[in-house]
């Protein structure tokens, strides 16, 4: 009897714990009626109609102002075809306004082809364009300036020839590209500065008028430096930044003045996907760091002569130095 009695509690308990168990595999996890998800959208590459590389930016009376070569190599192609400079606007960086072609190589006479990097600077309520073509008469890549009265132009040749042409530089390199993507700074003193090169960083002052060198050429030692120098400040330091080997990653340099010593302090973003080059600037808007770039990222036919200019933020540590940038999909929302 005493057996049965066992026989039976042992049955009872193995129910209640088949029946808890139960219960438990049917429970569902309980959502909140007021929860929500955002998905974040792709805006990364921000220019999807058109093949867009070497971004320059410019901030001016609360827009955003974006200069960018235009690639136009076919897909066969596999090498540059860069005829005309773009002009985009916006006011939060997802929306952008493109503007009417605003400068071609054949707004210089004296230039053959190739619309490649560049950047627009304003000062004293003109527009100056430093751009990098193809010499017409002086083998070699030059350095031109256009000027306009609106930064979305129309530009015209402020010069009438070459600021800087391959002849001016071969002390320091034999190749006939060295004297390419230009930057300019005004510091705040007033006096403007002109960064540029291949191989070797070069720079010199320019004198008020932003169209005539003011002084010799110097150079600049930094480690690995391909191309695409940028100058921006933030504080009391000044940054250089710049493609590092090749393909390109992007480092950078810090000094206490625009004209060095400079500092080298290491990588900053890393290799562009699906492009060779990495070409960099680096803004200040509505209280925020942005760092554009151009990635091969548009498909199926994107690369790295066909590339996409794209925006990610930038953020600083304590000591000034900069966090590495993150490339993301989303870009800014």
């Amino acid at each position: 009897m005493k057996l049965i009695k066992n026989l039976v509690a042992v049955c009872l308990l193995g129910s209640v714990l088949c029946s808890c168990s139960s219960e438990k595999k049917d429970e569902k996890p309980q959502i909140a009626n007021n929860t929500s998800i955002t998905e974040l959208r792709i805006n990364n590459p921000i220019i999807t109609d058109k093949y867009t590389a070497d971004p320059a930016a410019l901030v001016y009376n609360d827009t955003v102002y974006l200069y960018a070569g235009h690639d136009q190599a076919p897909i066969e192609k596999n090498f540059y075809e860069m005829n005309e400079w773009l002009v985009y606007s916006s006011t939060d960086l997802v929306n952008w306004e493109e503007h009417p072609v605003p400068l071609k190589p054949a707004d210089f006479e004296w230039a053959a082809h190739s619309a490649w990097a560049a950047q627009v600077i304003e000062r004293n309520g003109k527009f100056y364009w430093y751009v990098t073509v193809e010499h017409g008469s002086i083998p070699g890549k030059s350095i031109g300036v256009a000027v306009a009265d609106s930064p979305v132009g129309p530009f015209k040749d402020a010069l009438g020839k070459a600021l800087i042409t391959n002849d001016m530089t071969t002390e320091h390199s034999q190749i006939s590209w060295d004297d390419i993507d230009p930057t300019v700074y005004i510091d705040d003193d007033g006096q403007a500065y002109l960064y540029w090169g291949n191989t070797a960083c070069y720079w010199a002052k320019l004198k008020d008028n932003m169209i005539e060198l003011d002084g010799e050429i110097h150079t600049v030692d930094l480690p690995n430096f391909t191309e695409a120098p940028w100058i921006h400040k933030r504080g009391d330091w000044y940054y250089l930044s710049y493609a590092y080997q090749f393909p390109e990653k992007t480092a950078y340099a810090m000094s206490r003045s625009i004209t060095g010593p400079w500092e080298y302090k290491g990588i900053l973003n890393e290799l562009a996907g699906n492009s060779n080059t990495n070409h960099q600037a680096i803004i200040e808007y509505k209280n925020n760091w942005y760092f554009f770039y151009h990635t091969g990222g548009i498909q199926p036919n994107g690369g790295s002569f066909r590339r996409s200019v794209c925006i990610d933020q930038l953020y600083y540590n304590e000591d000034g130095t900069m966090k590495r940038v993150i490339m993301t999909s989303e870009g800014i929302q």
